[in-house]
């Protein structure tokens, strides 16, 4: 029973950030620490999960999924109206009448500190509750259902190119340079995220261009994808304004804007400094991969990346653990806050890591272009090996 209960934890914080976070002064905040606390500890202290399980009734597998999309709309639009410099009533009185939660209580007790930590904890579970899981349902590309859900999860986030872009250009250019989801030895994180969004968009249109090109049909239409992403962000953002006017409106975006950020980080960690030789097929070795019980968990196994990308078809449950695949040093959301807060010492960290990977993973092609990349990396540690 557990192992069907486990991928129900992400929407057991959801439910209970919604109800914790409205009790009262500072509960947002402890929230937010008790959550990242968490992530951090359980990543440290509990053994790898190396289990392959097998499951009877793998349908109930997407139910928290499809759960979130409800669940996080309900915390953002919450947010929105504490946050927000507009009384709409009828939200309010929705809430507390069929939920039980006093969001007018909530927006007079709410602390400055509540405030930033509220805005932290939408959007690190739009990432978490709502990307990851976007992206996972985005890959079943003849699932109409999954579709419909990942892309409305994507949305939350202003992310519509992820179904397009990763599908379709990441899985297929990983690890080599013109790759934009792949960051290069020494690269900053923060230049990553800039750089990494604005790529992800424009090949996202340009895709979709040789997509209807080929059909004949018009970019600048409703057969667009990326428009029709567009719009489903444009239709969250105007129900935020109508429930939270300008302030709120903002307030979403601002989210959204960090959740992507967020994403991108992971991004940012999962190929790290990896490289491949053109025209070679992508290998368990292109991908950072971890075993972590709690990032496993709240991300849908997207931790066993190096077998996401040698079958991106299989689903997440699926995935195997490839335990000689190269590992991070931590779980991923431990990854995540270093690479965000501690960059140098995420260098440092990798650093070693690469080191290994070039000796035990790379073939004689990939190292040649590794060396390169240490080189040019600013990395001493790198820089020094040759």
């Amino acid at each position: 029973m557990f192992k069907y209960v486990k991928y129900f934890l992400s929407t057991f914080f959801l439910i209970f950030g919604i109800y914790t976070c409205s009790f009262d002064s500072y509960s947002p905040t402890y929230f937010f620490i008790a959550f990242s606390a968490i992530i951090i500890l359980g990543d440290m202290f509990l053994n790898h999960d190396k289990s392959m399980d097998e499951f009877k009734y793998p349908q109930l597998l997407n139910l928290p999924i499809y759960l979130n999309l409800f669940l996080l709309l309900i915390f953002i639009l919450n947010t929105v109206f504490v946050l927000g410099n507009n009384n709409a009533s009828w939200y309010s009185n929705a809430m507390y009448a069929y939920l039980n939660i006093d969001l007018v209580y909530m927006r007079e007790s709410i602390k400055f500190i509540d405030k930033i930590s509220l805005i932290a904890i939408v959007s690190l579970f739009i990432g978490i509750m709502g990307t990851v899981p976007g992206h996972e349902l985005t890959h079943r590309k003849r699932q109409k259902v999954d579709m419909f859900f990942g892309n409305w999860l994507l949305s939350l986030s202003w992310d519509c190119t992820f179904a397009i872009e990763h599908v379709y250009g990441h899985h297929k250019n990983v690890c080599l340079p013109i790759d934009p989801a792949t960051a290069k030895r020494g690269e900053s994180i923060y230049l990553f995220i800039l750089r990494a969004s604005i790529k992800e968009h424009i090949d996202g249109w340009k895709i979709e261009y040789r997509r209807l090109s080929r059909r004949n049909e018009n970019v600048f239409s409703l057969k667009n994808k990326m428009i029709i992403g567009y719009l489903r962000s444009l239709t969250i953002t105007f129900i935020c304004y109508s429930i939270g006017g300008l302030i709120g409106m903002f307030t979403f975006l601002l989210c959204a804007f960090i959740a992507k950020s967020l994403l991108e980080v992971i991004n940012f960690t999962e190929h790290y400094g990896l490289v491949r030789e053109e025209n070679k097929p992508v290998q368990p070795r292109h991908s950072w991969n971890s075993n972590s019980v709690m990032s496993s968990v709240l991300l849908y196994n997207v931790t066993r990346h190096s077998a996401h990308h040698e079958k991106s078809h299989l689903k997440f449950w699926e995935l195997d653990t490839y335990e000689d695949a190269p590992m991070m040093p931590h779980g991923y959301l431990s990854m995540l806050y270093i690479a965000i807060f501690l960059p140098p010492l995420f260098h440092k960290m990798m650093a070693k890591k690469l080191i290994q990977w070039d000796e035990k993973y790379a073939t004689d092609e990939e190292k040649e272009i590794a060396k390169n990349a240490n080189k040019n990396s600013g990395i001493k540690m790198l820089v020094n090996q040759y």
